[in-house]
């Protein structure tokens, strides 16, 4: 491994988005999410706020309304529920 890989794999190793800090996938924060409100996931994603991971779902309830769900990307815990 050249030295360029090498500082490219401690960057991954200690980025906010790898794997090893978060407890739950994106699909069981969509699955969290979507018991809190139930419709079809129109977009996910790992974000960092204030301090904390979190996964950013929108969700398009079966009335056509838009709601954000933030989900604890440790804990699995619904943070927030936003009508958008």
């Amino acid at each position: 491994m050249n030295q360029l890989q090498e500082e490219q794999n401690n960057y991954w190793a200690n980025h906010w988005q790898h794997p090893q800090y978060r407890r739950i996938s994106i699909e069981q924060a969509n699955e969290i999410a979507l018991e809190r409100v139930p419709g079809h996931v129109v977009k996910s994603e790992l974000d960092y706020d204030e301090g904390m991971l979190i996964y950013e779902i929108d969700i398009r309830t079966a009335e056509g309304h838009k709601y954000e769900v933030k989900v604890d990307a440790v804990m699995g815990e619904v943070l927030k529920v936003k009508w958008d």
